[in-house]
Parts: C-alpha cells; structure tokens; sequence
C-alpha cells in the first residue's frame, strides 16, 4: 500500500522541465510539487505509447480485463492515501459524495469496464451472406480531463480505451495534476511500462495531443469553447472523438410532488461536489402551486449542510477549487441580487477566511433569462424559476444551446416520463440528477458535446467497427 508521502514522491520523481507549486484551494497552503512537461515528453510519451501498445492489443479482452481488475485492486490498496491528496488538491471534502466516493468510483469503473461484454455482433446471416460486426483497438488514445472529478472522469477515459486494446496519454488539468499522476502510478502497477503515461503540461501540450498525427482518438471533458478548439485542431488527422462538454442542466418540479420527499436529492443534484459538476442541477423550475413550499424545504436541507476544509471529517461541501471559478459564481450571484431577486440563503462570502469559500446560494423569485439562470455558473449557487404551465417549464428548459442532462420530479412516473420524453438531454433522471452508472451510457445533446461513455456503447467509441463479410 502506497503512502501520503511515498505517492507524493513518485510524482515528484517524475522527469519534467522543472516543478510548480501546488496549493490547498481550502487554505492556501503548499500540497505538493507538480512536475512541468513539455511538448518533448508529450512526443516521447506518444512513441513509447506507439511502441506498447501492439503487444496490449494482441493480449485480447480476457488478459486485458484482468489487468484493469488488478488495477483496481491497486486503487483500492491506495484508496485513503488518494483521497487524502484530492481532497488537498481539489478541495471536496473526504466525506459525503466526494474524495472517498471519488476514489471508489474509480475502482468500480475498472471492474465494471472490465466486466462488460463485447461479443462480435452477426448482422447478417441469412444462409447466402453472413456478415460480422467486430471493434478494432484505435491505437493510442488522448484523454484531456478537466480539475472537478480529476481521478473519477480520467478513469472514465483510460479504462474503457485500455480494455479495447489502446494505449493511453493523458493531459490532466494545471489546476489538479498531482491526483491523475498518482492514480496514473497506481494504476501502472498493474501495467505494461508506456501503455499509460500522463503529460503535465500546459495548454501547448493539450494543443499538440490534439492535432497530433500518431493520436487516434481524443477524448475530451470540459469546456464547449475549449472542445470546438478540440474539434478544429482534430480535423486535419480525422480523429475520432468523444466531447463532454458544458452544461446548464434544468429540473422541473411538476405540480404534484412532494415538496419536503424531494428537497434532499434537488440538494445533492445541484450541490454535489459544491456544485462544480457538468451534469449538475443548474436551474431548477417549479410549478406557483409548490413554490415556496420547495423553496422552504430546500433552504431547511441546503442550511445543515456543513462547508469547510475537506480533511475535517464532519464537512460535505469544500470550497470553489480556483479563484477563476470562485470569481465567475460571485459575479453572477451579485447579478442576481442587482436585478431584485431573493436570496433565500448565502450569498455573502466571507472575504476574510482563507480558501476560495462561496456559501450556498439559493435564488428565488428571477428571471429566465438571468444570467444565474442563462449561464452556466459551476459552483454552489441555484436559481429556483417560477412557472405556471408544464409547457412553459419545458420551453424554457430546451431554450438553451446546451443540453448534457436534466431531471423531472413528481408522484407520478408516467407523468415524469412524459415530460422527460420532451426534454432535449443526453439523459433525463426521475426524482433524481446526476446519477451515473457504469452499465448505462451517457452523453450530451446539442452544444454539451457528442459520443457516449459507459456500456458496451462507451467500449465501442473506443474501437474501429470492422465488418468481416463472407
């Protein structure tokens, strides 16, 4: 079992063009040091790639599950020291849905990537002609992550790309490299030497992963602006890629649910990882029937929910884990307060405590087209929209370019399913949001990006459909 230290110091041992220093976004203090790569590591990181990966591929899914199953023996050997280092690094609490729950879910995405079934599928076998669909590993693969889920959305990219036969670099975010290089130490325990290589570089190195010639396939989760810099930079090669992407998520509460049976799960939807979460509750519409019954119900949940440094056990929410994002969730609050709408909790940081701290906000009485509501704000505050019809609650639910999940809460499933048939989504949860499993696929719709992970369907974006015909 790795230790807190020991997995720091592997890092560290890493080549690079120098360090930089890393901070506690909770309290300002040094983590550790993040070595500096370059677009010279990124080439020699793509060639030793290039040259293991044949061998992985020619091992077939069997040996290639069993690895991954290792792997995740190994995450599990090493699991409280990298929470620890998340929790540090990223700032969410250990406890609640966050750096434990982060961790576990990497182990549990390797099992249950390796545990899924892909067989060769017979299209046509009519007694003249028989045809079969197979899935050819890609070759090497780029996995660009971003800094909210750093360890849980870099597993989503490298286990399902391992398991079909590629090899893997990935760029991790400048604000959270030090957990990806240390899950990435973990993992290699398990694994054959440059199949899986992280490049912590900066935005050159990004740039290059993404046009280079000897990548296949990018794999991308983040920004909508920055995964059409990825789409353009992908073109000259033909990459395959799969982009998931920004979103601004939107709830409806329909007239006939239960208020106070719905305000913890409308609290974790929106509030989970203190809101910085692309799948997250972003806007929530409820009907004038139960508006400020759920307003009060919410408030009650949202007001005993501690905040505070991760590594003191009793807290569930941590802070903003950068001063960019913290500035962008103070910006569109004051909006809101400068436009008459009612603050029903938060909403006034304390400038004076250490670490990028925002309270959580709730919004009553504002418009649709507030920016709280019309951008997407990453951070724990939630504009609560009136609406009157279900029509108009949908309208205004689909207005948005973006469209990567949304939810419908109600008594009545067949009445959620209805609406939710309605939605544009890549998912719709019922009495929930936000909610991923490793056996179900997801994906964006419309500006939140394209591609499916998870399932058989995630395994397939990660190889070359093949028919063999005759």
């Amino acid at each position: 079992m790795e230790t807190y230290d020991s997995l720091l110091a592997g890092i560290s041992a890493v080549p690079g063009q120098g360090s930089r220093t890393i901070l506690d976004p909770a309290t300002g203090t040094a983590v550790g040091e993040a070595p500096v790569h370059t677009v010279e590591d990124l080439e020699r990181a793509i060639a030793a790639a290039q040259a293991a990966q044949p061998a992985w591929a020619a091992l077939g899914h069997d040996a290639r599950s069993a690895a991954l199953l290792k792997a995740a023996d190994a995450v599990e050997r090493s699991a409280e020291e990298l929470a620890h280092l998340l929790s540090r690094e990223q700032g969410k609490p250990l406890n609640g849905p966050n750096a434990r729950f982060e961790v576990g879910a990497c182990a549990a995405w390797l099992r249950a990537t390796a545990g899924t079934p892909l067989d060769p599928e017979t299209v046509v076998d009519d007694g003249e002609t028989r045809a079969e669909l197979h899935y050819r590993p890609i070759g090497v693969v780029g996995a660009i992550g971003p800094w909210n889920w750093p360890m849980m959305i870099t597993i989503w990219q490298i286990a399902p790309a391992l398991r079909m036969g590629n090899a893997v670099v990935v760029k991790p975010s400048e604000y959270t490299p030090l957990s990806v290089l240390a899950l990435a130490a973990v993992i290699n325990e398990e694994l054959p030497e440059g199949l899986l290589t992280v490049v912590s570089g900066g935005r050159d190195v990004g740039a290059r992963l993404a046009e280079h010639p000897a990548i296949g396939k990018v794999m991308f989760t983040g920004s909508t602006a920055t995964g059409k810099a990825i789409i353009r930079s992908s073109a000259d090669t033909v990459k395959r890629l799969t982009l998931e992407l920004g979103g601004n998520d939107a709830g409806i509460v329909l007239p006939d649910a239960d208020p106070k049976a719905i305000a913890e799960g409308l609290f974790w939807g929106a509030f989970i990882n203190t809101g910085q979460t692309c799948a997250a509750l972003k806007r929530l519409y409820v009907h004038d029937s139960l508006y400020e019954a759920v307003c009060s119900e919410l408030t009650a949940v949202a007001a005993a929910m501690p905040m505070g440094v991760g590594l003191d056990e009793a807290n569930v929410l941590g802070p903003l884990q950068n001063r960019a994002q913290y500035d962008i969730v103070a910006r569109l609050v004051d909006a809101a307060r400068d436009s008459g709408a009612r603050i029903l909790l938060g909403g006034n940081p304390d400038d004076g405590r250490p670490g990028y701290f925002y309270p959580t906000t709730l919004v009553a009485d504002i418009d649709n087209d507030n920016p709280l509501v019309a951008e997407e704000q990453f951070g724990p505050a939630l504009p609560i929209i009136r609406y009157s019809t279900v029509d108009e609650a949908i309208a205004k639910a689909n207005a948005l370019d973006v469209g990567l999940g949304a939810s419908v809460w109600s008594s009545d499933p067949a009445a959620a399913r209805d609406v939710a048939a309605r939605l544009e989504a890549g998912t719709v949860w019922i009495n929930k949001h936000g909610a991923v499993d490793p056996r179900i696929p997801f994906g964006g719709a419309k500006q939140s990006g394209y591609g499916l992970e998870f399932g058989a369907e995630g395994l397939k974006a990660l190889g070359v459909p093949q028919i063999i015909n005759g």
